[in-house]
Order: structure tokens, then sequence, then C-alpha cells
């Protein structure tokens, strides 16, 4: 793969770039499988030519709460209770490796609303086998499939987030499952918020940048108004200059970085935000050099997808 012109990177940028060498991240073989184990709550797990990034959300969710409790369960599992401010609970179950397997809202009348069970046929590799499906056939014109939100109101945004999905949600699936079948996620629209412009090897988002949010953020809250249990992923993507890995580890931190400005500045309960890096796998334009447009985070509502099946 061509390297593109370097950036001079601080530690924390990788992708699209060179690596700090002090920097390198611990490899190890178990089960014939690779894990790459970055200085964050990030790994890399690759089996054969496929590979997945997960990380550790429960930072994110504890950020703003009013109150945070860390329970041990069996089988190194960890269940995660935070309080927030309007007094709710988020009871969120991790694997030993911080893997979400359950994410449920506690109202303050005791009753569990279930947001994410992703323990549904979870296989115990973490690689989920293909969904196969026929190619996607839209009947909607493609710029009201796909929205760029640097050129689209408040009510074109919010209106393609509560947009049905565009075909028959088979069942329900789980975020696993979402997260590593493109094919599932282009049932469901998506927003990309071209407002945030990533400069090459960063996952920063400056002041400035972050006001951009604002339409987004306003859409989201209108959503989430109406339904408190919406579930959004936020996706990473970066342009294929430099190594796949950096790449996917900086569009995971691109994807965290949108979420967690989306919550802090904006209010947006973080429970409500799911986030993935995909690196250079879907590119917008398709060029193995440098490109503005591939360094992007996209925003698409799971929701119909997670929890029932819906018919058009």
């Amino acid at each position: 793969m061509p390297s593109g012109a370097r950036d001079t990177l601080r530690p924390d940028q990788r992708g699209e770039g060179d690596r700090d060498l002090r920097d390198r991240p611990r490899v190890e073989q178990r089960d014939g499988r690779t894990f790459t184990r970055e200085n964050d709550n990030r790994v890399i797990i690759r089996e054969g030519d496929r590979e997945i990034i997960r990380h550790d959300e429960t930072e994110r969710l504890r950020r703003g709460a009013r109150d945070v409790d860390i329970q041990d369960r069996p089988n190194g599992r960890r269940e995660v209770i935070v309080v927030r401010p309007d007094g709710d609970r988020i009871v969120t179950l991790v694997d030993q490796d911080g893997n979400l397997l359950r994410r449920a809202r506690r109202g303050r009348d005791g009753r569990d609303y279930v947001l994410i069970d992703n323990e549904r046929n979870r296989p115990s590799n973490g690689f989920y086998a293909p969904v196969v499906l026929p190619p996607l056939r839209l009947d909607i014109p493609r710029d009201r499939y796909i929205v760029e939100a640097e050129d689209s109101s408040y009510d074109m945004i919010e209106e393609t987030l509560l947009a049905p999905p565009v075909e028959r949600v088979e069942r329900p699936y789980s975020l696993d499952e979402i997260r590593t079948n493109q094919r599932l996620r282009e049932k469901v629209r998506r927003v990309d918020i071209d407002t945030i412009t990533f400069p090459t090897g960063s996952a920063d988002i400056a002041p400035a940048e972050a006001a951009r949010l604002d339409t987004i953020a306003r859409a989201l809250t209108g959503v989430i108004a109406k339904n408190p249990n919406e579930v959004f992923l936020v996706e990473g993507h970066t342009d294929a200059v430099g190594p796949d890995q950096d790449n996917l580890t900086l569009s995971d931190r691109r994807a965290e970085s949108v979420a967690a400005v989306l919550s802090e500045r904006y209010q947006i309960p973080p429970e409500n935000l799911v986030t993935q890096g995909y690196g250079e796998q879907y590119l917008k334009v398709q060029t193995q050099g440098p490109e503005q447009q591939n360094r992007r985070v996209t925003l698409r509502r799971i929701t119909p997808l997670l929890q029932e099946s819906q018919k058009r």
C-alpha cells in the first residue's frame, strides 16, 4: 500500500502516517487468533483474513454521571451501574476484555428496558458468520439514503434518523452482528458527518470543529426525546494511507471522539451511542492516496436492527 505524505505525529496519532516507536502495541497469539493490544483500551483481533477492533466504552459512559458502581460478576464479567443526573440507572454488563454484552436502562420506577442485548447467538471466537442477503435495492433517491450533514438542514437530518429501514428486517440482530456485517448496516440510512474535517493521522476535534456538530446534536436530541431508548452507531473511517491496523485504531478513536463531543458538549446520553472503527475498509472516494472525504465519521440509527423486526 502506498505510504502517501507523512505527518509529524504525536504518540496518540496513528494511521495515515508513521507510528511512534515508543508506542508499539503488544501482540499475542491465542487459539489460532492474533490479539494486538494497544496502549489504551483497544484490542485488534485477527483470524485468517478477518480483523475487528474492540474497546471498552465504560469510561465514556462514566462521564457526566452522578454516581458509578462497578461490581464483579462470575466468569470475569463486570456490571457497571451508572446513575444519570435524572436518576435513571444505566446497567452495562461487559466480559473480562471489556466487550459489551448487555446494556439496559433502569428507570426510577425500577423497570428495566434493554437497549442492547449483545449475547444473542454470540460465537466463542468473537467473529459472527456473514449475514447472506441479496444486493440492496433502493427505491428512494441516493441523496435521501446517504445524507451529507454539511449540506443538509436540521429537518432533513432528523427525518433521515427517524426513517424506517429501507428493506425488511428479518429478525432482531445483536450489536456485534451489526458491527461486523456491512450488508446489515445498509438496511438503515446514514448521515455522513462531513462537517468534521480530521487532519491526517489525527482523531482530535478542535473546539471550532466541535461547534459544527450543532445540527447533528439537535437532531439526535429530537429523536431521543421521542424515544429515549434509541441506539445510534457512530462509525469511524480513514483514508488508505498508512498500515491497515494503524488505520483501524485511528478510525475507532475518531468515532469515540465524535461520541464524546456529542455527550460532553451537547448532553447526548452516552448510553444511546455505540462506536466502531472500520479503518480504510469503506472508502467514500476510491483512491489509495490522501483524501479528506475518507477521513470521516458516519451516523446510523440502528434501533430497528437491534430491537425488533419491522415491515415496510
